[in-house]
């Protein structure tokens, strides 16, 4: 079949599914579909590589909805195309509770969704994470069998939100030539017309980072063809700005901020689709319509059996490696490197800041899990994230497995979450702690979707020192607890940091922040366990001796070292203490109650210390315990004397919790 010669009751399919869901929902955006009709059924009907049958096939295109305010866009494709596991009455239940049609795209809720969307900008950054990810994997395994596209649909939105800088400078200039933005470019926003706050020219502006740019009708479906055709060849990204109508079809709203995010009313929506030539009936798609979309799905069938039977042919041991890396799993040694490394570090316990003691686990990890990208946000001598077997990814040569982000922390933490959705690798990248401000809305959808992503974020306290409160995290680590779904792993010397980096890669379904010190710690674990303590999120670090305890210490990170000088200071003083280590205070929380307890035990006396806020220990030492840390910001001072100033001594521990005896 000539799907050109359907194209327009195709695109009409589309129109009329999600205007239908979003009047029956009484809630949503009809625009954008309505406008991205045309630009979407070229896409998909000619271009896009994709199996209906197997959503996760590894070769398939990759179609990212960064505009996930239309929604009914992709919901309405994912049917007509046949996808697995989308039938009409999900698009007859759009938004309502427990659909498979939420209000915006959720990745793992909804098969074909490949990323959660909604915050605009976010799917933009995530694909061009994505396009890395193509592009490793296909330098690693050839092209063979490693070869597909990442195409975006992105509104006028997307393209202000600050991340899209980040984002498509890095696209350019790695040269990710398999990453095409389609722009909805209808110049409406929710306020009114896009000119009443924004007169960039957006193509001047991609092509100054290094993308081919170019404007096309978008309701000319020839002319997007051309276009796509000319993406697909370009040396460099793409942005192909789709000149549209918002709310097309509708003879009232069309072309206005009305059309944008609510819905036309029954009385509109029978005009659209009289002026449409579409059946009133709602939800009414003609059976010819429909197997003509049916038809065009079965394009990507011969290229997955293709696929399929390449890597069938491939060398036995390659073929176990690529799906190894595929599934998910991590290889069959690392545990036994971690021992081995743990072993190393019983032997000799170094006195080291955690962001060094982190370099020295992954320079054993990094051999052992070749799938993992590290990066930084260009802190690479801070971060210490760069080991030495990792060269780096270049625009000429993406066979490297270090990338220099550049500054561009927001931008770096959605293109790991792209990564990690892509498959077959883990990224991990890092930044300082206090820039995990700039991060957030990535790290929320890493924790959203359930992702393996590993932040790495250094110079986690008042400790870093002279550079001062503006780069001295006080209420990060609050701030990052309160996130669902994320484990905030802040180790107190070299064997927890190689225990926190292990819980990180072995649970792959959850992002974690490693939160590392610029100062030496000094070592107290000094035997290696073959059991991961740290995987308990809290801990007994050291008992209390001379009697039942008085006192009960709770630590994390550089502050286990304070609370073990105050053990010793009580028990000067008679009172028995014992030291509770709290690498992980989500994954402890997360414990059965009889767990916990059996951790923070029965001591009269509770007391926390950590160079943060108070916020979130109430759960451990109750509302009544004590606490030692910050009520305020820090101040620019070697770290020691930080320390004093702010209170946040072994004294002080010593003094308030033996008061309280």
């Amino acid at each position: 079949m000539n799907f050109s010669d359907q194209h327009v009751p195709m695109a009409n399919a589309i129109r009329s599914l999600a205007m239908d869901g979003v009047e029956k929902a009484k809630s949503g955006h009809p625009g954008l579909p309505m406008g991205a009709a045309d630009v979407a059924t070229v896409l998909f009907t000619r271009f896009l590589k994709f199996d209906p049958t197997d959503p996760h096939w590894p070769d398939r295109d990759r179609f990212v909805l960064s505009a996930g305010h239309g929604s009914m866009l992709l919901y309405s494709l994912l049917f007509l195309t046949g996808t697995q596991g989308m039938a009409l009455d999900d698009l007859k239940s759009f938004r309502q509770m427990g659909s498979k049609t939420p209000g915006h795209p959720e990745y793992g809720h909804t098969l074909g969704v490949e990323t959660t969307t909604g915050p605009l900008g976010q799917g933009l950054a995530t694909a061009v994470g994505m396009a890395m990810a193509e592009r490793h994997l296909a330098a690693e395994y050839g092209s063979d069998i490693v070869d597909h596209h990442t195409y975006v649909l992105a509104s006028d939105g997307d393209l202000m939100e600050g991340i899209s800088h980040e984002a498509i400078a890095l696209a350019g200039h790695l040269k990710l030539s398999k990453l095409v933005v389609m722009w909805d470019d209808n110049g409406i926003s929710i306020d009114g017309p896009v000119s009443l706050s924004d007169n960039v020219d957006q193509l001047m502006r991609f092509q100054a980072a290094g993308w081919a740019a170019e404007r096309v009708d978008g309701h000319d479906p020839a002319a997007i063809e051309a276009a796509l055709e000319r993406a697909r060849k370009a040396d460099r990204p793409s942005l192909i700005a789709c000149k549209t109508i918002i709310g097309f079809g509708s003879p009232k709203r069309a072309g206005t901020s009305k059309a944008h995010g609510e819905p036309l009313g029954a009385e509109e929506l029978a005009a659209a689709k009289a002026q449409l030539n579409i059946s009133p009936e709602p939800f009414s798609v003609p059976p010819d319509v429909l197997d003509a979309w049916r038809e065009s799905s079965q394009r990507g069938k011969p290229a997955h059996e293709a696929w399929k039977e390449r890597v069938a042919k491939l060398d036995p041991a390659v073929r176990a490696e690529f799906e190894r890396r595929q599934s998910g799993a991590l290889p069959a040694g690392f545990k036994a490197a971690l021992k081995g490394f743990k072993d190393k570090l019983a032997a000799e316990p170094p006195t080291l800041a955690t962001r060094k003691s982190s370099e020295l686990a992954l320079e054993t990890i990094t051999e052992a899990v070749p799938e993992l990208l590290l990066g930084s946000a260009d802190l690479t001598g801070s971060n210490n994230t760069r080991t030495k077997n990792a060269q780096p990814i270049t625009p000429a040569d993406f066979s490297g497995r270090y990338i220099h982000y550049g500054i561009r922390e927001h931008g770096m933490a959605a293109a790991m979450n792209g990564m990690a959705l892509h498959g077959g690798v883990i990224p991990g990248g890092g930044t300082f702690m206090v820039f995990t401000d700039y991060c957030r809305p990535a790290i929320r959808l890493s924790a959203l979707m359930g992702l393996r992503v590993v932040y790495v974020m250094t110079h986690d306290s008042i400790g870093l020192g002279e550079d001062g409160p503006t780069h001295q995290p006080v209420e990060h680590l609050a701030a990052l607890r309160a996130i669902p779904h994320l484990n905030v792993f802040r180790p107190a010397d070299a064997m927890e940091t190689a225990e926190c980096w292990q819980y990180a890669l072995e649970h792959k379904n959850a992002p974690s922040i490693l939160a590392l010190t610029r100062q030496n710690l000094t070592p107290f674990r000094k035997s290696a366990t073959d059991e991961n303590l740290c995987a308990k999120g809290a801990y007994e670090a050291s008992p209390a001796t001379g009697g039942a305890a008085k006192v009960a210490i709770f630590a994390s990170g550089s502050e286990v070292e304070i609370a073990f000088a105050a053990q010793k200071l009580l028990a000067d003083k008679g009172v028995p203490a014992r030291v509770v280590s709290v690498p992980c205070m989500d994954i402890f929380l997360a414990l059965p109650e009889a767990e916990r307890a059996a951790v923070i035990g029965d001591a009269p006396v509770k007391i926390a210390v950590e160079a943060g806020l108070r916020m979130g220990w109430d759960e451990v030492i109750g509302s009544d315990g004590l606490f030692v840390g910050m009520t305020g910001f820090g101040a620019s001072g070697p770290y020691k004397e930080l320390y004093a100033h702010f209170g946040i001594t072994a004294e002080a521990v010593a003094e308030k919790a033996a008061a309280r005896v």
